[in-house]
This record gives structure tokens, sequence and C-alpha cells, in this order.
């Protein structure tokens, strides 16, 4: 069973608000926090639904309006409170703060795809009940979430009622303390019309400028006769369902929500909403259960991940991989935000972070969404290429460092939009994603395009400097060294993406190469770009420098640091970090993991060192990349070290910004330094390739991936590798250098 419990409920606010992320439901489209049923306003909460993709625009002030500033961004929304419900025993409030808690737990149950919240309730006056909450935000019904609501009295009779809110008037959550968060709440939501149909309340609501239109319906259903009333107002409706109940009787109400909006459902949203909602409660919550359960079983078989002799990792890499099917888009309109759709931090924003650390996971356990993924990409590629045009490039795409709707949304253009490198993680993603699937049509469709307008703006940012290719004045990964000269990590991914782009040219037809405008003399240049790329190295170090002038500036006083004084963005300004030899997070370290070729032992190993040395990992992004290095330097130790750091981040709450929402990219960091570290997967032209290794701490582990159609199992214990084709084709493999043939069990 894949669960995650908590026992008994702690009621201190900072634990109330951080399990509001950590037992969140979603599915892709819709998320809802999870926040308790019953509000006290006394606890500092964030209550909220989003949809994947649904947004406004709001204003970014700049101090000084320079040409190419960005003035304007997307933020995510709260859209409804769905979810609000008050419970009245005999009249007596149910409050966890009132009376007397007997018995409770909450619980994330991964293979059904609910949480669950229990308590055992003494109310003031006596009264004692048994309370039983299940929530669900549906994997197949993905415009649906259900909250299934029993109460048992224990020893007495009496009158139950259920005072359940469908609110539109509601605003986003701010922290103007926090450079993470938005600074300040402003209502971007406006309801348009509230209607009673059929015993459904419906609300509409419209953005202020983005114009886009949201619709949210509720229903309810009861076990018991009841007396159902009603109040509407502008803004909302709250219904009220009273009923009775004896001594050990149970009473059960559903209440369904449904969401539609005019990006995933068209114009027709309303009347989609009704049937939609409809749809549900005809079927009933037990049997979307059962839909549920069954999509989730056909998601364990292919993402099967077991990691015997340690409970506390197997456990928190369940939960990661259960937290990225919730957080991605089943669909083009939607990506992976930051926080997936567990909370409000990064304003709902899509990331590198996608590409680089999450579509992994997907390419390898369910390459049609990591296609999809792409596919969004794609669908932007023209408001990239505007970008381009903004930033001074005559030619080629360049992808913005936050967006929603593919616009650029970074207000410090320094350690945002400078961040070219976002330009080479898409571009490995589309080679990956190649080289994995054989994908011809998506190389023709989509592919092509993308790393041609990626090549195209790696010749019109760099230049030539005495026989060698340069790119200036960029920001790498690490944001604490911004604005530099020849980043070894973006000169290199640069490299790479020039190489993928003349190979697609060459797997292309002729009409497509006309359509897209290609030529034989620009792939040439391409091809001189890669070759002649300028890749800092030192000499005296014997490593690489992470830019021009990286070597040069005075190491940080790391030792003088007060702990209380990381993340050392919140406590130092950007100048100041600047001018050291401090790392936010991976940055030439990350270099080594996306090579498709094995890099220099020895000099892999110098940088590795001397950069752990100086590296906070204040970002959530890095103890995951030093975990899979260190495993590629066969480090297997220090590997299972950094891997603990990662896999844990969120249900231990490290980085102690949990409650504004899951840390994504991270989770998928922890899949890759399992399957990229430890197991040694490498995609290159050669094929699939592994170096096994396992940490003394594990008995064994083993994972299931996709690779050109065919379903792998790899098992690898103590002293023992075994590789199994489940389903597709034969298969060649490489392990440790060596060629092996999968047509069934092998080992």
């Amino acid at each position: 069973m894949s669960i995650y419990k908590i026992e008994p409920i702690p009621l201190a606010a900072e634990s109330l608000i951080l399990h509001e992320t950590i037992f969140h439901n979603a599915n892709g489209y819709l998320g809802v926090r999870g926040c308790s049923e019953e509000k006290y306003p006394h606890i500092p909460t964030v209550r909220g639904m989003y949809v994947n993709g649904f947004y406004d625009i709001i204003d970014m002030k700049q101090a000084e309006p320079l040409y190419g500033l960005v003035n304007e961004k997307q933020t995510t929304l709260n859209l409804a409170d769905v979810f609000s419900i008050d419970l009245y025993i005999d009249g007596e409030k149910f409050s966890m703060f009132e009376g007397e808690i007997l018995k409770s737990f909450r619980l994330l149950d991964m293979d059904r795809g609910v949480t669950q919240r229990y308590i055992e309730w003494r109310s003031p006056k006596g009264h004692e009940i048994i309370i039983d909450i299940t929530r669900m935000a549906s994997f197949t019904k993905l415009s649906i979430f259900t909250i299934d609501y029993t109460v048992q009295s224990c020893n007495f009779s009496g009158e139950v009622r259920f005072v359940s809110t469908h609110s539109g008037d509601v605003r986003n959550f701010s922290d103007p303390s926090d450079p993470r968060l938005a600074t300040e709440s402003v209502q971007n939501l406006f309801v348009s019309n509230v209607s009673i149909e059929n015993n459904c309340s419906f609300i509409d609501a419209d953005t202020s400028r983005s114009k886009q239109a949201v619709c949210t319906g509720v229903a309810h259903t009861i076990s018991n006769p009841c007396k159902v009333d009603y109040v509407a107002s502008d803004n909302d409706v709250i219904w009220a369902l009273t009923t009775r109940v004896n001594k050990g009787e149970k009473v059960r109400m559903v209440k369904y929500a449904c969401v539609t909006d005019t990006i995933h459902h068209n114009l027709n949203y309303r009347e989609i909403n009704r049937t939609i909602l409809k749809n549900a409660t005809d079927l009933g919550v037990d049997v979307l259960y059962k839909d549920q359960f069954q999509y989730l079983s056909g998601f364990w078989e292919h993402c099967a991940m077991k990691i015997d002799g340690d409970d506390q990792i197997d456990n928190a890499m369940r939960y990661n991989m259960y937290q990225m099917a919730q957080s991605v888009s089943k669909d083009q309109y939607g990506n992976i935000a930051a926080k997936g759709l567990s909370g409000e931090g990064y304003e709902g924003h899509y990331f590198w972070d996608t590409e680089m650390y999450l579509q992994p996971f997907f390419l390898l356990t369910m390459p049609g969404l990591c296609r999809n993924l792409i596919g969004f990409r794609y669908n932007t590629l023209d408001k990239a290429r505007e970008n381009a045009r903004l930033l001074g490039h005559k030619s080629g795409a360049l992808y913005p460092w936050r967006t929603i709707d593919g616009s650029e949304c970074s207000g410090y253009y320094v350690s945002g939009t400078a961040a070219y490198h976002i330009n080479g993680a898409i571009g490995h993603s589309v080679s990956q994603y190649f080289l994995a699937t054989e994908d011809y049509g998506f190389l023709k469709e989509m592919g092509a395009e993308m790393l041609a307008e990626i090549a195209r703006l790696w010749l019109d940012v760099g230049n030539f400097h005495e026989g060698k290719f340069h790119i200036n004045c960029v920001t790498g990964p690490d944001e604490y060294t911004c604005m530099v000269n020849n980043n070894y990590y973006t000169n290199f991914i640069a490299k790479q993406n020039l190489y993928w782009a003349a190979k697609a040219f060459n797997l292309i037809g002729e009409e497509d190469k006309k359509r897209l405008n290609i030529t034989q003399k620009e792939v040439d240049e391409w091809i001189l770009a890669a070759d002649s790329m300028y890749l800092p190295y030192d000499e005296e170090l014997g490593i690489y420098p992470q830019d021009d002038s990286f070597l040069q500036k005075k190491v940080w006083d790391f030792s003088g640091t007060p702990k209380e004084h990381h993340p050392l963005l919140l406590h130092y300004h950007p100048l100041h970090l600047y001018r050291f030899q401090v790392c936010k997070q991976a940055d030439t370290v990350l270099s080594f993991l996306i090579s498709e070729q094995d890099p220099p032992k020895d000099i892999m190993r110098r940088t590795f060192e001397y950069y752990e040395k100086i590296t906070t990992h204040d970002s959530s992004l890095s103890s995951c990349v030093f975990s899979i290095v260190a495993s590629m330097l066969g480090d297997v130790n220090k590997a299972y070290e950094y891997l603990g750091d990662s896999a844990q981040m969120d249900l231990f709450n490290t980085h102690r910004n949990t409650k504004d929402g899951i840390h994504t990219a991270n989770m998928g960091g922890s899949y890759m330094a399992v399957v990229f570290g430890f197991a040694g997967v490498k995609i290159n032209e050669k094929g699939l390739n592994f170096h096994p290794q396992i940490p003394a701490e594990w008995d064994k582990y083993s994972f299931r991936i996709f690779y050109r159609g065919s379903l792998i199992e790899v098992t690898i214990s103590q002293g023992e590798s075994s590789f199994k084709l489940i389903s597709g084709p034969s298969l060649k493999i490489h392990v440790d250098g060596k060629s092996l043939i999968l047509d069934g069990p092998s080992s």
C-alpha cells in the first residue's frame, strides 16, 4: 500500500498550513489545497483552488521603465471556494479547537488517489461523533473534485446540519517579504453570474484582463432524508442540509464540485460544466473511486519503483512520483508549475524545471505526457520568437524564463530573462524525447522547428572571437552569479543544441526543410559554432570554471555565515552575492548530467569537489544533481546522502517553505537520482545505457521504464542486476558497456 499518514493531526499553525500542501488534491487540471473544511479565522491559511494554465494579467511595476523590461505578468488565480463546510451537531459547531479530540489522523492514499481526515470528537456539551472526510480530484473526470463527508453519532440522537459554501468571492495569497510569492493581493476574478438549477449552484467569473472565464458548479447528495435550504447572493451560495441521526447511525454527505473554463473547454464551458456535474452525480462517488483506483493501478504498473531495506526513502519516492502525476497537465494547454497545483508559490509559473528535472520522469514512464509538455512549448514558439525580437535578436526564438501563456513574467531580468539556458533545456528535452522514442512524426511536426529556432538564437546571441565561439552576458543556473561571459553550462548545452539542430535537419524531408526555411549553409554555420564553442578550462586547478571571471572572485565566508541567514537571497543584496564564489545550486556540475558522452573522470571529479565546497543548495534543484554526479563518480555513499536531502524535502519541510507549495522539480530530480544516478541510465545515440550501483543501506531496488515502445523492469541488488522485458518488442541495451538483448527475462 502507498499511504502517507500523520497521527494525531497537529494543531500548531505552522503544521496546519504545511499540511494544506502535503495533503492537497490535484489531477493535472485542477488542484485544491488540503485546508480544513471548517474555517479558523485565527489560523494562517491559504484556501485555494487552481486550474493549470488559467491566469490573469497584472501590472509589474518597474522603478525605471527602460526599453524591453517586463511591465506585466501572468498569475495563477484562486478560482472559488468549493470546499468550505461547517458541521453543526444539535446546534454545536464542530471545531478542532473546542471540545476534545479523542483521536485524529490524516492520510494520503496514493493507490486510491484520495486524502482522508479522520476525527473522533467530544463536543463541549458531551456529544461524541466520528468524522470521516475523503477528498478526491478525479484523474478520469478532470473537472471533478469531491468531498465525501461522513458523520457517525456515538452517544446521542439528534440533528446534524451541514452548511456548505460555494463562493466566488476569493483572492490570491500574498507575502511582500518573500520574492517567491506575489507581493500584493488584488482582485483578479469577478463574479458575473450566480444561478441555482436543479439543486445545483453555478458561479461564472471573468478575469479582469486576460479575457478568460471560469464556471464552478456544486451539487450535494446525502444518505438520509434531509431538509435543503440555500441563500444566494451576488458572489456566493450557502447551502444548508439538515437531517437527524440516531445513536450509532451514520449520515453521508457528498459534495461534488465541477470546474470548466474557456481555455480547456471552449466558449460552451457553462453548458459543459452542467453536463459533467450531472454525469458525476449520476454515477456517484463510489464509481468515481473505482475509476480512480483503476487509473492509478495503470500508473503504478508503468512507474513502479521499489526500494527494499529503506522504507523512509521508498515512501518518499512514491510520494514524489504521485505528486508529479498530480501536477502534470494532461493536455497541451498547460505545463507543470514550479509548485504544481498545490499552492501559489511562484504564482503558478512554468520554468526550465519542467524540461530539465520533470520531463525525464515522464519520458521514461509516460512518454505521451512528455510529448504534450514539449507540445506546450511548441504552441508558444511564436511568443518565444517575439521575445527574441524584443531583446534585439534578428532571428531565432528565446523562451521566457518564467511564464504561463508563453510571455515573459520575470521582473528581474538579471537572473531571469538573461538565463538563456532555458533554451538549452528545451532543446535538450526535444533531443532526449526523440532518442527515447524514435518518434519521427514528432520531429517533423515540431521538434526540428524548435531545434532550428533555438540554434538560430544561439548563433545570434554568440560571436566568434579568435577562432572560438563565445556566448556573453548571460546567467547560468546559479542565480548567485549573474550576467557573465561564457557560462560553462550554457555554452555546453548550446553546443549540444547546435549539433542536434543539424542532426534533425538531416532526418526530415526536403519539403519540411523548405517549409522551415532551413538551408545547408545555415546548418554548416550551426556545426561550425558547435565545433568552435569555447568551454572554459583552468589549467592550474584542472577544473571547468563556471564562467570567465568566476575564479577571480573571493570565496564566500561560509563558516562566518549564520545558519539563519540561509537562503542567502533573503538576507544579502544580489550585488553582494554576485561578487563572491558562492553557488546557489549546481551549475557547472549540471553539465555532466546532460552530457550525452561520458566526461573525463579526473576533470569531473576535481570540478565536482571544487563546487561542492562553495554550493549552498539554497535552491531545491541542487541536491539531486549532486547526488547524480556523485553516483557518476562512484561515490555511492555521498550520492545517498544527497538523495536523502532531495527525496524528503517536502515531507520534512527542509527548505521551510513547503507551505507555499511542493517543489515539483526537486521531486523529478529525486527520481533522476535513483534512475540516472544509482542505475546509471543514460540515453544517447548509442542507445539505452546502464551503469548499476546500489547504496549499502539498500537490499535492492527496482523500477520500470519505457524505451522505444518497450516496458523494461530493472532490478539491482547487492552484487547482481537483472533486466526484464515486460512488454513490447525485443530491445538491445548496454550494461557497463556490454550489449544485452532483451526478449524476455534476462540478467
